[in-house]
C-alpha cells in the first residue's frame, strides 16, 4: 500500500519507519529527488567508496536537473522572504566587488565558489516546499553528516585519541579539511542532541543508543580535529544550549563531567597549542591578517579589495607580513567578507547571520504543538549550528562554504513549509 503523503508521522523519524519514508520519496517528483540527489552526493560522496561511479559531475547533473524539474513540479513554490532579499542584495554586491577589484581576474576564477550557494538556496526554498518533503530532505542532510561523523570519531578512536598535525580528515571536498570537518560537526551536534532529547522515551534502546552516538560522534571528531577555533566554539554552543540550567546541580555536573572527559580525551599536544595561542607562528601569522585586513578594509571601505582578492592583495602591499612563504586567505570569516565586499557587503552579511539566529517559526494560536517535535528539533538545531559557525568562522576562512548558505536553506524551507501546512489546515 503506498504512503501518502499526509500519512507521514513524527514517529517516522530516521530509523523507525524507514520503508515508509521511501515510499514516499518513490512518489515525489523528479526535481525534489535530484535536489535531495545532490546533497547525498556532497556530503556522503559515495563516488569515492565506489570509484566506478565516479564517471560523471553528479552533483552538477543533479543540479541542473532539479532547476530542469522545477518548472514541471506541481508542488514546487516561490516565496520570497526577508532572507531571499538579503541573499540576493549580497549577490549583487559581489558582482559589484569583482567588477572593481584589484585583479579582476581573482574575482572571475572563485565566482562559481559562491554563486552556487545563491542557486542551491532558491532551488532548496523552492522544491522542499511542504513539511513532507522538508522531513525526507532534512534527513539526508542529517544522515549524510552522521555518515562522516561516525568515521571520523571511528578514526579517531583507533589512533588511540592520539594527537596529529593534520587533524581528522574528512571525505574529499569541503569537508577534507580539519578545520572545516570540524566546523560540519558543530552543525550537526546541536541537532543530534535535540533530535535524542525529542525521541529518546520514543525508540527502542538500540536506537536510543544510536541517537547518543550522534551526539557523542561530532564531539569526538571535534576534539580529534586539532582545530582550537572549533573546540572553543563547542563550548561556546554548550553554554547557549543550557545558560538557564547550567547552575541545576544535575546539568552541572553533567556538564563538569563532559569537560573533564572531553580535557582527558583531548591530546596534550592539542593542550599545548592552547598555552601558546597567540605566541605560535601560526598565530601570530592569522594576528597579522585581521590586522593588516582591518586596514585593507579602512582603505576600501564601500567595496573592499574585490572578491577573492585578499590574497594578491596582501602579497604585494604586506610582503614583510607574509611568514609561510605566500599569502593565504584570512582565516577569519568577517575580515573574508569585509576585504572581499567592503563593509558594505559584510553589513549585508551580517544582516543574514543576525536574521538566521533571531527569526521564529509561525505559529498557529500561539501552539508549538501544531508544529511537531522533529520540525522543533531541526530548527533549534540549526540555530545553534549557525553560532558555532559564527564562533568557529573566527579562526577559518568559511565565508563561502556550504554552512551557512545551507543552514539558511534549511530554516527558511521549513518555515514556508510550516507555513503552507497552517494554509491547508485553514
Amino acid at each position: 500500500m503506498k504512503t501518502q503523503a499526509t500519512e507521514l508521522k513524527d514517529t517516522d523519524f530516521v530509523f523507525l519507519k524507514v520503508k515508509n519514508l521511501w515510499t514516499y520519496f518513490k512518489s515525489e517528483s523528479l526535481a525534489f529527488k535530484s535536489i535531495c540527489a545532490y546533497l547525498f552526493i556532497e556530503y556522503a560522496r559515495p563516488q569515492e567508496i565506489f570509484p566506478i561511479i565516479d564517471i560523471l559531475p553528479w552533483a552538477q547533473a543533479f543540479l541542473v536537473l532539479s532547476f530542469l524539474g522545477l518548472f514541471a513540479d506541481n508542488k514546487a513554490k516561490f516565496n520570497f522572504s526577508g532572507m531571499h532579499f538579503l541573499v540576493l542584495l549580497f549577490t549583487l554586491i559581489i558582482h559589484l566587488s569583482i567588477a572593481g577589484a584589484y585583479e579582476v581576474t581573482w574575482g572571475l576564477e572563485f565566482y562559481i565558489l559562491f554563486m552556487q550557494w545563491v542557486v542551491i538556496y532558491f532551488l532548496i526554498t523552492s522544491l522542499v516546499s511542504t513539511k513532507e518533503r522538508f522531513y525526507i530532505f532534512f534527513l539526508v542532510f542529517f544522515i549524510c553528516s552522521l555518515k562522516i561523523a561516525f568515521g571520523t570519531a571511528r578514526n579517531f578512536a583507533f589512533r588511540g585519541f592520539g594527537f596529529t598535525s593534520w587533524g581528522l580528515k574528512g571525505p574529499s571536498g569541503y569537508f577534507e579539511n580539519s578545520g572545516e570537518l570540524a566546523v560540519l560537526m558543530l552543525i550537526l551536534f546541536p541537532i543530534s542532541y535535540f533530535f535524542y532529547r525529542t525521541y529518546k522515551k520514543d525508540v527502542r534502546v538500540w536506537e536510543k543508543y544510536l541517537l547518543m552516538a550522534a551526539v557523542i560522534c561530532p564531539i569526538l571528531t571535534i576534539l580529534g580535529s586539532s582545530s582550537r577555533g572549533a573546540q572553543i566554539a563547542l563550548v561556546v554552543q554548550l553554554l547557549v544550549m543550557f545558560w538557564r540550567q547550567i547552575f541545576k546541580p544535575k546539568i552541572f555536573i553533567s556538564i563538569a563531567v563532559l569537560a573533564w572527559l572531553g580535557w582527558q580525551v583531548l591530546p596534550a599536544e592539542q593542550k599545548l597549542r592552547f598555552t601558546e595561542i597567540g605566541e605560535d607562528k601560526s598565530s601570530i601569522q592569522r594576528t597579522l591578517y585581521w590586522e593588516n585586513g582591518w586596514e585593507m578594509m579602512k582603505d576600501h571601505p564601500v567595496l573592499g579589495v574585490g572578491y577573492f582578492n585578499f590574497r594578491p592583495y596582501f602579497q604585494d602591499h604586506y610582503p614583510e607580513d607574509v611568514l609561510y612563504g605566500y599569502a593565504q586567505l584570512p582565516h577569519n570569516i568577517f575580515i573574508q567578507v569585509g576585504t572581499d565586499a567592503g563593509f558594505l557587503g559584510l553589513g549585508v552579511y551580517i544582516l543574514i547571520i543576525v536574521l538566521s539566529l533571531t527569526r521564529r517559526l509561525p505559529l498557529k494560536l500561539g501552539s508549538n504543538r501544531d508544529i511537531g517535535p522533529y520540525y522543533l528539533a531541526a530548527w533549534q538545531g540549526l540555530k545553534i549550528g549557525i553560532i558555532g559557525f559564527v564562533i568557529a568562522g573566527q579562526f577559518v576562512t568559511i565565508g563561502y562554504y556550504p554552512f551557512l548558505w545551507i543552514s539558511i536553506a534549511l530554516q527558511t524551507a521549513l518555515k514556508f513549509a510550516i507555513q503552507e501546512n497552517f494554509n491547508r489546515k485553514a
